[in-house]
């Protein structure tokens, strides 16, 4: 059968991509310190550093996640063959869907871990904080901060990450102020980091009734969870702490004491706030963490010597410039300004379909690694 036959050879070609994808994921690497820290986990004493061994055991957790990934896509290889083997020799047609879509899938999970290949970052594999901003326009620029949420929240899910509601100011009639979000999972960063910057939306504001068109402006920072034991001096002195209570717009979900935390670092001017968790001492933690990774990012992307180095006019810089524009009006359209790629599907990116343009970003990037 000819459409069988076009498919086996087109999974034959895909066969050394595969090998070869193993081996720049370093696979066999990857089994023998898996194999060494299991070793290390099963010794006496292990958990006599309960510290040290929390970092192994997250570090093994790493190591099965990505030699899973490759195990993975081998067996879904083998089986689709093995399948498409088994059609011919029984002669039925049936099974063609089900074949085709599985090489469709191999396909995309090779260029997936393609990708993956790429993130090779320091602070790649690490968790996500996005923080959103209203930018001028009053509740329609809050709306649209709203919907930028929700899709990033939206595109988590799809990809089985966790995320956590850190911090969140409501606007007075609809949409957010401000928030910020934990993405919990393996690169998280390393997709997400693309995402840094201003985001443009074009459309018919629900809020106004003459029907016009409007353009509302927010921003997205993005930054690497940093490790709790990563030494970064702050001192004391340089930190202004307020506390507050906790609550949304309208006196929703209101805090009878004052939990909530807003750290602000006097040399740099960054504001940082936590208010989602139970108590001010775990709030005051989520903000301090959420005010290091922005420190650190800052020294890294200025190439700086100390965190003391960071001026205070620095603080403006994590805005940007426009990276992509929304378009619901007169026309549908998502373009990245950076790399070209568009979609027309704007209900789709908004429902959190943005891989498109995060992979068109890292290759970008990494012109001529792929």
């Amino acid at each position: 059968m000819l459409q069988y036959e076009e498919l086996r050879l087109k999974l034959k070609e895909l066969e050394p991509v595969i090998e070869e994808l193993a081996q720049s994921m370093g696979y066999e690497v990857l089994k023998n310190e898996l194999m060494e820290l299991e070793e290390k986990t099963a010794a006496e004493g292990f958990w006599n550093d309960v510290d040290n061994s929390q970092k192994i055991l997250k570090k093994v957790s790493s190591l099965k996640n990505k030699i899973n990934e490759v195990d993975e896509l081998k067996g879904l290889f083998s089986d689709t063959l093995t399948l498409i083997e088994m059609a011919v020799e029984e002669q039925d047609l049936s099974l063609l869907e089900e074949i085709t879509e599985g090489v469709d899938k191999i396909e995309k999970e090779i260029e997936r871990l393609k990708l993956s290949t790429l993130l090779t970052g320091e602070y790649d594999g690490n968790n996500a904080i996005l923080s959103f901003h209203a930018g001028a326009g009053g509740t329609e620029a809050m709306d649209w901060v709203m919907m930028l949420y929700r899709m990033y929240v939206r595109w988590g899910e799809r990809h089985g990450y966790k995320v956590k509601v850190m911090d969140m100011l409501e606007g007075e009639e609809a949409g957010i102020k401000s928030a910020s979000i934990l993405v919990e999972g393996q690169n998280a960063y390393g997709y997400l980091k693309s995402e840094s910057g201003v985001h443009r939306l074009v459309r018919v504001s629900p809020f106004d009734a003459s029907g016009r068109r409007h353009t509302s402006f927010a921003s997205v920072e993005v930054l690497p969870e940093i490790a709790d034991d990563m030494d970064i001096d702050i001192k004391e002195e340089d930190l202004k702490i307020d506390t507050f209570r906790s609550g949304g717009a309208g006196g929703q979900h209101v805090n009878k004491t004052e939990s909530a935390i807003r750290i602000t670092h006097i040399p740099t001017g960054i504001v940082v706030a936590c208010q989602n968790e139970r108590s001010q001492h775990q709030n005051r933690e989520v903000a301090m963490k959420i005010l290091k990774s922005k420190l650190l990012e800052i020294k890294e992307r200025e190439h700086l010597e100390r965190i003391e180095d960071i001026k205070g006019d620095q603080k403006d810089i994590a805005w940007g410039s426009q990276i992509r524009s929304y378009v619901f009006m007169p026309y549908t359209l998502v373009k990245d300004h950076r790399t070209g790629f568009e979609m027309g599907n704007i209900n789709a990116v908004m429902d959190g379909e943005i891989d498109g343009f995060i992979n068109a970003y890292l290759k970008n990037l990494n012109l001529g690694k792929l």
